[in-house]
């Protein structure tokens, strides 16, 4: 799903998609624009992979050529950067 990021993706759907067993999902905030206490400080492009551990989500955050690491596709060969430069090529 493609939208810019808010409070609500950080939050909010996290209940509702451990609610639903969603094994794991991805924000990808390809602006930088996150609060500071779900991206970092500085802010800058993240993305953050939430992945379901019992009850609760665990957050990993990967920037620049940060190499990604998804419990579900264990052999995936993709970097942050990646990710937002493909980004960017869509949303011209």
């Amino acid at each position: 799903m493609y939208s810019k990021p808010s409070s609500y993706d950080y939050a909010r759907k996290a209940e509702d998609y451990a609610l639903l067993g969603v094994p794991e999902y991805w924000i990808v905030d390809y602006l930088g624009i996150g609060g500071r206490e779900y991206i970092g400080k500085p802010k800058q492009p993240t993305v953050t992979i939430c992945t379901l551990i019992g009850d609760e989500y665990q957050k990993q955050l990967f920037q620049n050529n940060d190499q990604l690491i998804s419990s579900i596709f264990p052999n995936l060969q993709l970097t942050a950067q990646k990710i937002f430069t493909a980004v960017q090529l869509v949303s011209k």
